[in-house]
């Protein structure tokens, strides 16, 4: 079965990058006839896309002796690099000698214990594949087996270190669960994983907030762009203790289940991210020689806090299931769930840059040689200075000023007429 849909994003572009998240709400099926199954899937696709472009900052201008500028320093995270690699995971599921497979009934797999580590120009990405299969025997017996694989593989990225933080998004491509001959008692499995990684760099970026000439008019554009900050990772753990009742399983077996997490509210506060969300669960029991089905949801709340978390951040999150034990009593299911948390969050901010430089002779003669000036709200020695075209040092060597970022609102300044040193030859 193939897939086809669309998704209309604002201002995207056929140059720019995509990160998908495809995740199964929920599955229906119906028995048409002896020979047919109705299947309805509903899946949730959550997609961003991204440009890395390259920027020209105009840091400095050398032709000009009198200008004034107002520069500041932030810091940003830029994307390194990106890259990608498939790995193979393989292993064989040993099962009791007295089971001869007659058929495989239902397989579950999961990635989980994710861990990254960084050296000599590579990313090392580690993970557990766990695959829990339920199959039939020959005799009529329903029974589970299960394993975890071990998950490697390495991705070479050029300058990337320690410091770098790594996005890495794990998705299996092939899945191969295949019973060996009799004698073996086992079943094999083989999953082709792909991994790829997004790594982002942190480092200072000098801006020329505004400048001003003061023998020369200048004109200049400015140009916002939208730039990536504090990028960190977050990871949590929530546990949840729960006992569900479900009446139609009181005289049977229960065979296998299934736990899915689902997100339904995400909600951004200082210092902290809330998630409302529910697990998704599905038994299967045996009843009266019949196997049947039954889905509950069990909700829940959590809290992750950080000192980096704002209501300004952009995050990315995803929910592994780290473990899950079910005890049956009667018609009574306690559960004990482990959820992981991993947490991939990074402030957009828009920045104006300084773009477009034009200068003209001074249109101000610049008469006066000393204003009394009284400061207004809102007022910075930096708007001030610019009015009148002088210097921010003058004003404040002149006025005893020791904190230039200091004024009141009333203040009393006396503003010079600036003069131009020149310099003999």
């Amino acid at each position: 079965m193939i897939l086809h849909g669309i998704i209309d994003i604002e201002n995207c572009l056929s140059t720019m990058s995509a990160i998908e998240k495809i995740s199964i709400k929920k599955i229906e099926t119906k028995i048409l006839n002896g020979r047919k199954i109705n299947v309805k899937v509903i899946l949730e696709v959550e997609t961003k896309v991204y440009s890395n472009d390259d920027i020209s900052l105009i840091s400095n201008i050398n032709n000009l002796s009198d200008i004034q500028m107002l520069n500041s320093t932030k810091k940003v995270n830029s994307l390194l690099g990106k890259g990608n690699t498939s790995v193979s995971a393989k292993d064989t599921i040993g099962i009791n000698e007295e089971d001869e497979i007659a058929e495989i009934m239902r397989v579950t797999t999961k990635i989980v214990n994710k861990d990254t580590k960084i050296s000599y120009n590579k990313i090392l990405a580690k993970a557990d594949l766990g695959v829990s299969i339920m199959y039939l025997t020959e005799d009529g017996r329903i029974k589970n087996a299960s394993c975890l694989i071990p998950i490697m593989g390495f991705i070479d990225m050029e300058n990337i270190s320690e410091e770098n933080v790594c996005d890495l998004e794990y998705s299996i491509k092939n899945l191969v669960i295949k019973p060996n001959n009799m004698d073996s008692h086992s079943i094999y499995v083989e999953a082709i994983i792909e991994i790829e990684c997004f790594a982002y760099e942190e480092k200072d970026i000098n801006l020329i907030e505004d400048l001003y000439s003061i023998c020369e008019d200048l004109s200049y554009k400015q140009k916002e762009i939208t730039s990536m900050s504090n990028k960190c990772k977050l990871k949590d753990v929530c546990r949840i203790n729960e006992t569900v009742q479900v009446p139609e399983m009181e005289n049977g077996k229960l065979l296998s289940t299934n736990a899915v997490p689902i997100i339904s509210n995400e909600t951004l506060r200082n210092g902290k991210v809330i998630y409302e969300g529910e697990i998704s669960l599905e038994f299967i029991y045996e009843s009266m020689n019949n196997i049947e089905s039954r889905s509950v949801s069990i909700p829940f709340n959590f809290e992750i806090m950080s000192q980096n978390l704002d209501t300004n951040c952009n995050i990315n999150t995803s929910i592994d299931v780290l473990s899950d034990n079910y005890l049956t009593n009667g018609s009574n299911i306690d559960i004990k769930i482990e959820l992981e948390f991993n947490v991939s969050s990074a402030k957009n901010e828009n920045v104006n840059i300084i773009d477009e430089i034009e200068t003209n002779k001074c249109s101000d003669a610049n008469i006066y040689s000393m204003v009394i000036y009284f400061v207004k709200p809102g007022d910075t020695l930096w708007k001030i200075a610019k009015k009148f075209r002088t210097t921010i040092q003058d004003i404040a060597s002149i006025n005893n000023i020791e904190d230039v970022n200091k004024l009141k609102t009333g203040q009393q300044l006396y503003i010079p007429k600036f003069v131009k040193k020149e310099v003999a030859v």
